[in-house]
């Protein structure tokens, strides 16, 4: 029998905080350790379009302070698994594993220095994205499903040029500032997150609206969001359980696709 409704009458805000503690009691902490969550993002990142050779960084900070785990140089993200993963130092000395770390991801380590809040940085040359960045104009965030960016994407219109020295370090962690994502004019995209899960959400979602803007700027001229709600709606779509459910799926696919990338019997 059909139950009579209840909460047609409430209101946006207590809907908001309905959902709010239903998605604490359905999107727990995952088990997966911080080396599975990155191999899974990798092969979730290739296979969303962000594949540019060996190109693109991924790190996260590890357990001791001033250390994080990256990719080996000379692997692809398709080639990434839970066991071929470097931990390195601030200086990319190797502490665990074989291999070197690639050199350009030294200014990672200015943007863990400059940000305490960051526990993730993804950086690749997806393809839309660098091709974005080749016109020099921002990332405009325009669609209901890139809200998270809203106001939340920084611009380096000047190419520091390569970046393994200190310099362009300082000057991409400054571009970046207090934001989560930054477009890097003839370069790519950088995304940073709290955690693993909230920077493989980004990193899906920046490769989408930059697709997103050069088919729209192909055929007419971008229409702003009203801010107020395009503020509500980063904020409602940029919550802590919203990303693990986020990564979930993304998880999900790579783990099916990529089984190899992790310990057999890994569940997500």
């Amino acid at each position: 029998m059909a139950t009579t409704p209840t909460t047609l009458d409430d209101t946006k805000d207590a809907l908001y905080g309905r959902a709010e503690r239903q998605m604490r009691e359905h999107f727990g902490d995952s088990e997966l350790t911080t080396r599975q969550k990155l191999a899974l993002t990798c092969r979730s990142l290739f296979d969303g379009g962000h594949d540019s050779g060996l190109a693109g960084q991924i790190t996260a900070r590890a357990q001791r302070p001033g250390t994080y785990y990256t990719q080996r140089l000379g692997l692809g993200f398709d080639e990434i698994t839970e066991d071929n993963l470097l931990l390195v130092d601030e200086d990319l000395n190797v502490l665990e594993g074989d291999g070197m770390a690639n050199p350009a991801n030294r200014f990672h380590t200015w943007i863990y220095r400059a940000r305490e809040d960051v526990g993730c940085i993804i950086h690749t040359h997806s393809l839309h994205t660098a091709a974005l960045a080749m016109l020099e104009v921002p990332l405009v965030v325009s669609q209901m499903d890139t809200t998270p960016l809203y106001d939340d994407c920084a611009f380096l219109k000047d190419w520091p040029g390569v970046p393994v020295g200190n310099e362009e370090g300082e000057i991409i962690s400054a571009a970046l500032g207090d934001k989560r994502a930054i477009l890097l004019a003839h370069h790519g995209q950088l995304v940073t997150g709290g955690t693993v899960e909230e920077a493989c959400h980004l990193a899906h979602l920046i490769e989408r609206a930059a697709r997103l803007q050069l088919l729209a700027m192909a055929a007419g001229t971008l229409q702003p969001l009203p801010p107020e709600l395009a503020r509500e709606a980063h904020d409602w779509t940029s919550s802590d359980r919203r990303n693990k459910a986020n990564f979930a799926y993304h998880a999900r696919r790579a783990l099916r696709a990529h089984p190899d990338c992790v310990a057999e019997g890994t569940t997500v």
